[in-house]
């Protein structure tokens, strides 16, 4: 089988690629190679742009393929683009979308993929909805072989994914817990959610890849673990060896102060998700979320804990959550003052 990856070094599609090539699927990257992170060890690598039309015409001239997986497609224009690239010369295209484009807020607690597309409150959810309605329509019309997949909040060993944190220096919250400084956790850290191991998540992704029954399809593949925020923080500060300081502040506060959070939260994160994964279980009969959050979090602290030059720190981010903290403390304090002296 020969499959392309367009992208092909993030957290969850780094896990793809190496399980890919162990089942002996042939995988070749297209990407611009100035990511930090070696491909996997047996990918084939093309270095090109993705949005260099003429560069990447060359690359895949008379190239074809079983299945294409476009892991950076964000907006309507990307999966333009694809359709236009590999009409005719793709048995199967892999959409990756997002597990935020279902309804928000959602009218049953129990998201399947028949639940609405409709996220009212986040720009990148309603590109990726846009993408996906794109993408159905050139099936309808041209019988183009698209599937959907939608994952959720993933992990891996480079990775630590809270609620908030910093994504492209992630260990950030976890300095704030080894250093004791409080730790912000949206809402009344009740709200129920998934987090996926992204080798978990490669089982059912390329589990799907070339997989015929699939075309015309939308899946999302996540682990069927569900925990509340505050339990997802302690097992992550128990793996970094802490006891964790964790400060409960309403969504609509942060939104309020940090206008960009607005987005994350209520489009995503603030609400309880649970996910229904019988569908990619049908599919890909062999698919089972195994590697439980408190396994899979030590595996990344013992990751950032082998190189100091892996704790990156985001200052910024640093400085805009004590701000956050300070304001809802002093807040919290003048309440407090008001409320007694008029009782």
């Amino acid at each position: 089988m020969k499959v392309l990856f367009i992208g092909g070094t993030g957290v969850i599609s780094t896990a793809s690629t190496q399980l890919a090539i162990e089942r002996g699927i042939e995988v070749t990257l297209l990407n611009r190679g100035r990511h930090s992170a070696c491909p996997p060890a047996g990918a084939n690598v093309i270095a090109v742009d993705i949005e260099d039309a003429a560069a990447v015409a060359r690359a895949l001239a008379g190239a074809s393929f079983d299945a294409v997986v476009d892991w950076i497609a964000f907006e309507p224009a990307h999966v333009e683009r694809d359709i236009a690239l590999f009409r005719g010369r793709a048995r199967q295209y892999v959409f990756i979308s997002s597990a935020s484009a279902y309804q928000k807020p959602a009218t049953s607690y129990l998201i399947t993929e028949s639940t609405p597309l409709a996220n009212p409150y986040w720009t990148y959810s309603q590109q990726k909805i846009a993408c996906e309605e794109r993408l159905m329509r050139a099936y309808r019309e041209e019988a183009f072989p698209i599937t959907i997949v939608r994952p959720s909040l993933t992990y891996g060993e480079t990775q630590i994914a809270l609620a908030i944190n910093s994504w492209a220096k992630s260990y950030t919250v976890v300095d704030r817990m080894r250093r004791g400084k409080k730790v912000i956790v949206p809402g009344d850290g009740s709200s129920l959610w998934v987090i996926t191991h992204n080798t978990d998540f490669a089982k059912g992704l390329v589990g799907l890849l070339a997989r015929e029954q699939a075309i015309g399809h939308a899946f999302h593949i996540t682990s069927d673990e569900v925990m509340c925020w505050d339990q997802w923080y302690r097992l992550t500060a128990e793996a970094a060896g802490v006891e964790p300081q964790l400060v409960h502040i309403p969504s609509d506060f942060i939104a309020a102060c940090v206008p960009e959070a607005r987005g994350g939260l209520y489009g995503d994160k603030a609400v309880s998700v649970v996910f229904d994964n019988t569908k990619i279980k049908r599919f890909v009969p062999d698919y089972c979320a195994t590697l439980p959050f408190t396994q899979g979090i030590r595996r990344t602290m013992a990751w950032f804990d082998a190189d100091p030059a892996r704790r990156q720190i985001d200052d910024q981010a640093n400085a805009r959550w004590d701000n956050l903290i300070d304001a809802w403390d002093r807040g919290t304090e003048e309440a407090l003052r008001r409320f007694r002296a008029s009782a």
